[in-house]
């Protein structure tokens, strides 16, 4: 990304000028009415840790941005209590607002302050993500989701540092803690699809490669296909919607959330990348395009001058709003399909 952020750049990419207006010196505003941040309604770790994953695939950050990753790392820090577990909703004050606790929030932590431990620029921050990590790695959550996330920031450690007895035990437990489908009919390890699934399968598939284990990765792979084939329809993806999806459910579901398709795209882009199979690619390109409009309400769902993604997928169109969730799976997902090539499979 080159020039200022609110300003779309030569090839077309969406900017983060959006992101950078819902974010100030505390953090990430986690709502937003329009375009506008709710501020009143504070920043959440599940958005910040979102946020800082995303800036760091990104190849060239502006000082803007830079300034950004500085700002989710000290949220992310402070999050961290000493026992490992997390807080998640902060008000626009500063002040914490909840317990700490394991819920999706602390895995999600777990999975940018490892990707931060690897991928930050200066060894001094590198150290600092690593530090959090490791609190946060001390404890395990009961929920699977949050296990998945962070079993993926347990992954990216061990590829720098394959000895960390720590991220080694965690992404042991995080395998073991998604189960394994009972029912050839629904091969799936819950009773029914809920939110953010992809991850699930993304998670084995990480785990699998990073242990070594062709049956972990055949497992998720397995898991993968399945989820794409029930969320495709007319050769476009039609996710799950809100309320979830049980075997006898297979109709179009609104309202389709964001966070469904970048976690599709983000457990494709990993297949593809473990396996070179053109297929996971095609994954990618489907996600980039429901974005782009080719979706159920055939309603476009991010503002690529300003890199906004809007909130839901309604049958008569979209949420107008763009709060934060939904404007980092839009630009999660932009960067996986320009990664893989595929952004020229969809119409601009």
């Amino acid at each position: 990304m080159t020039g200022h952020d609110s300003h779309r750049d030569a090839s077309g990419a969406p900017t983060f000028a959006h992101l950078l207006a819902m974010s100030d010196g505390h953090g990430l505003f986690e709502h937003a009415f329009l375009d506008e941040p709710r501020r009143n309604h504070g920043y959440c770790v599940d958005d910040v840790a979102r946020a800082l994953v995303v800036l760091l695939r990104e190849p060239e950050r502006t000082p803007e941005l830079e300034r950004l990753v500085s700002t989710y790392l000290r949220f992310l820090e402070a999050s961290v209590d000493v026992d490992g577990r997390v807080h998640n909703r902060m008000d626009a004050g500063g002040t914490w607002t909840d317990d700490a606790g394991l819920g999706d929030w602390w895995g999600r932590a777990v999975r940018a302050l490892g990707a931060a431990s690897v991928d930050l620029p200066t060894a001094s921050d590198r150290s600092r993500a690593r530090i959090a990590f490791h609190r946060a790695a001390s404890s395990r959550s009961p929920h699977g989701r949050a296990m998945a996330f962070a079993t993926l920031g347990a992954v990216d450690v061990l590829s720098a540092d394959p000895d960390d007895l720590s991220a080694r035990a965690l992404l042991l437990d995080g395998v073991a803690s998604i189960g394994v489908p009972s029912d050839p009919r629904w091969p799936w390890p819950e009773q029914r699809l809920r939110y953010a699934n992809a991850a699930l399968p993304e998670a084995l598939l990480a785990g699998g490669a990073a242990m070594d284990d062709p049956r972990v990765v055949a497992r998720g792979l397995a898991m993968l296909r399945f989820l794409v084939s029930v969320e495709t329809r007319d050769g476009h993806l039609s996710v799950t919607g809100v309320g979830g999806r049980g075997p006898a459910q297979r109709s179009v579901q609104f309202d389709q959330q964001p966070i469904e398709v970048a976690a599709i795209a983000d457990a494709c882009a990993r297949a593809f990348d473990l396996t070179a199979d053109p297929s996971w690619r095609d994954g990618v390109a489907a996600a980039w395009a429901w974005f782009t409009g080719d979706n159920d309400a055939l309603t476009p769902m991010i503002d690529r001058e300003s890199g906004a993604g809007f909130d839901g997928l309604e049958a008569s169109g979209r949420n107008e709003n763009r709060g934060a969730e939904s404007t980092l799976a839009a630009l999660g997902t932009y960067q996986q399909a320009a990664r893989l090539g595929v952004l020229e499979r969809v119409a601009p």
